[in-house]
């Protein structure tokens, strides 16, 4: 029996329907037309979310299909690209080195780098993009009126006139290698003038408060932003450097060059300074750190384009 033009007219136009919309599908699955769809991980803390946000909006920016997998714990970013589960995330070198490649902590930033890079080629297949220049490492606080003082600006100052300064402890610092036991094996003995325990939680508080004048802290926290602070050059390299650098598979590399143009030119423009000031706008204002991620990547878009674009 022979089929009719209209009904034949009907049946074309439903396979054109469902082809378009299979169509449609697959290029969702695979991303966009720029390249596949990049899964970015994250850490469980402010800095990195932070950071991962930042990169995916500039994959965005640059016609990638972006998902995110953020706020992993512990090592699971690490272990999740093995998987292939994410693509990439921010790690910091010194941690690359010590915790996954357990190897001795080094003290230039450039050897760290290049052993970690060259590692994670050889026995994980990943790439380790260009750092930026945030080093987020173990480090100690001093009011700006004691540095002023007393001429405190680095740590052997601060050794030198330790018997003048009151100092905050958080307690687990002082029982550490990468603590006060190794400040003392590489600058000598600190006699401070009075040494208290107080929480971790509250140690800007009692600084602030004239209760103490120096507390151990991590060098990019938000609190920094507040110039009322300084952070003591370790001129004797006591602590590793852990700078940022995004890590990525390498087939992904591999199939979109473009990712690591796009993730190195955001890395170039950040510094301890600007995630001071992320950090603290998350931390402290409580914004949400999408919304933090993404005014700052606004005021470097049209640099992060104009790299991609090259």
């Amino acid at each position: 029996m022979k089929k009719s033009k209209k009904s034949i007219f009907t049946t074309t136009l439903l396979a054109i329907v469902v082809l378009s919309a299979l169509l449609s599908l697959a290029g969702c699955s695979k991303g966009s037309a720029s390249g596949p769809a990049i899964t970015v991980g994250s850490k469980d803390f402010t800095e990195s979310l932070v950071l991962a946000e930042i990169y995916a909006k500039a994959l965005e920016d640059n016609g990638f299909s972006v998902k995110r997998e953020f706020n992993i714990s512990g090592q699971g970013p690490h272990e999740a690209l093995l998987k292939g589960s994410i693509d990439l995330y921010p790690e910091y070198t010194g941690t690359a080195l010590t915790v996954i490649l357990k190897e001795p902590a080094l003290f230039d930033a450039k050897e760290v780098y290049d052993k970690v890079a060259a590692e994670y080629k050889d026995k994980f297949k990943l790439d380790l993009l260009d750092q930026a220049n945030i080093n987020d490492s173990q480090g100690l606080v001093i009011t700006k009126k004691a540095s002023d003082q007393y001429g405190i600006k680095t740590i052997s100052d601060l050794q030198k006139n330790a018997d003048k300064i009151r100092y905050a402890s958080n307690g687990s610092f002082d029982q550490r290698e990468d603590g006060l036991i190794g400040l003392k094996k590489v600058y000598g003995e600190f006699n401070f003038k009075s040494s208290k325990v107080y929480d971790d939680g509250i140690k800007y508080q009692v600084l602030k408060n004239d209760e103490a004048d120096l507390a151990v802290a991590y060098t990019t926290e938000g609190s920094l932003v507040d110039p009322q602070f300084v952070v003591l050059d370790d001129d004797k390299h006591l602590w590793p450097p852990y700078y940022v650098a995004p890590v990525v598979r390498e087939n992904v590399i591999k199939d979109s060059p473009k990712v690591a143009t796009i993730l190195n030119a955001v890395s170039a423009k950040l510094d301890n300074p600007t995630i001071i000031k992320l950090n603290a706008a998350v931390d402290i204002d409580k914004k949400e750190y999408e919304e933090v991620a993404g005014d700052y990547f606004e005021t470097i878009k049209a640099d992060v384009k104009a790299a991609a674009d090259k």
